[in-house]
Formats: structure tokens, C-alpha cells, sequence
């Protein structure tokens, strides 16, 4: 089972109404990057659980309803009187999303350190990323929980840069550098990268993380396919499936989530087997995740696919 920790909310879906102006459809979708996680590790036939604060109102309760229904444990589901993040969403060029967060004081930014209990054994790894390894006390909480465990349990991370929710650039690198020194796999887009790190060549980037406990890097760069950079095997590349796209929300956590249920599948999930990894296996494991997302980006909003979807 993997353990993913972060934020839980709506997406809410903003379409203009017609001809009027002063009116719109809104669409509220269940998600958050981590959630998506969760609930795509579940579709693929891989246990998780999920971490995070989760509202007494409405919507927190809806969430929790479809965690259940989905299959992910909640059983690390911390209780909050404190309402749910929103975040609208509006689509830009290629159906990429354009976010605004309306989270300040929300129930997934609130756990600490005394909410969490100690974690069963059937926890193999954990997964954080997005705007909770960055909004506090959260983001402390969860780095405190990486730092206990990185030992003992696989730990994977995908940045998922949000600047609407956390603008300082320099809160985001400190915190993914400090994660990223004890993750033993990273996920990251081309995007995320340039917004940390401009000018760099995400190459050098990828060396640099390798350098500590991390033994793979994934870079992922949409129409152009993903990049994986492995300490042990050097790098490979895989191009992006064709697929008409409605949007991509959702595809990098799908990606994310076909990683991990890839490693989960093949009894790769310790960071003894990761690094023993070999070239085949990882070559097979990209075209998984690349064959797993573009599902997600045929689709609309964050339905991310299920086991029997992919070849």
C-alpha cells in the first residue's frame, strides 16, 4: 500500500453560459494532486491511503465519500471544522488548466505533526507533492513524516508548482530540495522545472538529484513525451502516445500513480529493488505511465484511467 499525502478539494469548472454574459456553469470535480493520486493508484489496482485534512462540511464529506467508493483507506483522514479548498478552473491553450485557489485556512492544509499516527507495515511507500510540502503547518508535518521515513519506505515526490497558492520561488525550491534529498524517485515536469530553476538544463538538474538517495528522475514534457534519468541504467526516453486531447488535468498525477502501481506490480516498491532496477523494466514502466495518461487527457477533468484500460 502507498501512503499519499496532500490536499483534497473541488475543482471547480468554469464555462461561460451561453450567450449571457453575467452567467456561468460551474462544474465542481472532486481532486487535488495528491487525491488524484490516491484515487488512480486504486483504479489500477493498487492499494493507497490518503493523508491530509478533510473538512466536517459538505464538500469534505463528499470527498470522503468518494475515497471510500473509489477503495482508498481512509483511515489517515484527519477531521477538521474548517471548510474545503476550492479551486477554479478555467482552460488555456491545448486544454492545459489555469488555476485559483481559494484555500486559506482550509482543512487540507491543517494537520501537524500530532495528528499523524504511527503507520501500519503494510505502508510501502509514501507519496507527497503540490502546494502541501509548501503551506504550513502542512508542509512541516510532511516533511518531518519524509525525514522519519525515508529508511524504511520508498518516497516519491512530484513538486506540482503552484504558484496561485505559494508565490515565493524560493519557499518552493527550499522545500523541494529538501524532500528531493531524501526521495528515492522524482517526478517532474518540464513546466515545474522552469519555474524553479530557469536557465537550467533540466538534464543537469536530474544528475544533481541523482547524486543523493534518489535513484530515478522522470521529467515529463507533454507533446514531447517523458525522459527518465536512473543512476544505475543512465537515461531513456519515451515519445507521448497520439490521442485527441479534451484537457489535461489530472495527467501528470495519472502518470504519477502508473509509477508507482508500475513498481507496486513487479515488487519494485522497496528502495533496495529501485536501485537494482533494470533497463527494460524502466522502458516499460514510462510507456505504462505514458499509455496511462494519455487516457486522462482524452478525457475530461481528472478521470483517470483503470487497470483493464491499458494494454
Amino acid at each position: 500500500m502507498y501512503l499519499v499525502c496532500g490536499e483534497a478539494l473541488f475543482d471547480v469548472f468554469t464555462t461561460p453560459a451561453g450567450a449571457q454574459r453575467n452567467r456561468l456553469t460551474l462544474e465542481a470535480v472532486a481532486g487535488g494532486s495528491p487525491f488524484n493520486v490516491a484515487v488512480g493508484l486504486s483504479r489500477l489496482g493498487t492499494s493507497s491511503a490518503l493523508f491530509t485534512g478533510m473538512s466536517r462540511d459538505h464538500l469534505g464529506q463528499q470527498l470522503r465519500q468518494v475515497l471510500e467508493d473509489e477503495g482508498v483507506d481512509t483511515r489517515y483522514l484527519i477531521d477538521f471544522d474548517a471548510p474545503t479548498t476550492l479551486a477554479m478552473v478555467a482552460l488555456g491553450a491545448y486544454g492545459s488548466p489555469v488555476y485559483s485557489f481559494r484555500g486559506e485556512g482550509c482543512a487540507d492544509r491543517l494537520p501537524r505533526d500530532e495528528h499523524f499516527a504511527s503507520l501500519s507495515d503494510e505502508i510501502r511507500g509514501i507519496h507527497v507533492g503540490s502546494y502541501s510540502i509548501v503551506t504550513a503547518p502542512i508542509a512541516d508535518t510532511l516533511l518531518s513524516l519524509v525525514r522519519r521515513e525515508s529508511e524504511r519506505r520508498l518516497i516519491s515526490l512530484d513538486p506540482n508548482i503552484r504558484l496561485n497558492v505559494e508565490p515565493d520561488l524560493g519557499r518552493w525550491r527550499e522545500r523541494v530540495e529538501a524532500i528531493a534529498a531524501l526521495a528515492h524517485l522524482i517526478k517532474v515536469s518540464d513546466e515545474d522545472l522552469t519555474l524553479l530553476y530557469p536557465g537550467e538544463a533540466p538534464e543537469l538538474i536530474a544528475q544533481r538529484w541523482l547524486q543523493g538517495g534518489c535513484q530515478l528522475v522522470v521529467l515529463t514534457r507533454g507533446r514531447e513525451g517523458a525522459q527518465l534519468f536512473s543512476r544505475r541504467q543512465g537515461a531513456l526516453y519515451a515519445a507521448a502516445k497520439p490521442v485527441t486531447v479534451r484537457d489535461t488535468v489530472g495527467a501528470g498525477d495519472t502518470f504519477q500513480a502508473a509509477l508507482l502501481s508500475y513498481l507496486y506490480e513487479h515488487k519494485l516498491d522497496t528502495p533496495a529493488a529501485l536501485a537494482q532496477i533494470q533497463r527494460d523494466q524502466l522502458q516499460a514502466m514510462l510507456a505504462f505511465a505514458v499509455q496511462a495518461a494519455a487516457i486522462t487527457c482524452s478525457r475530461h477533468g481528472p478521470d483517470l484511467p483503470y487497470r483493464y484500460e491499458i494494454a
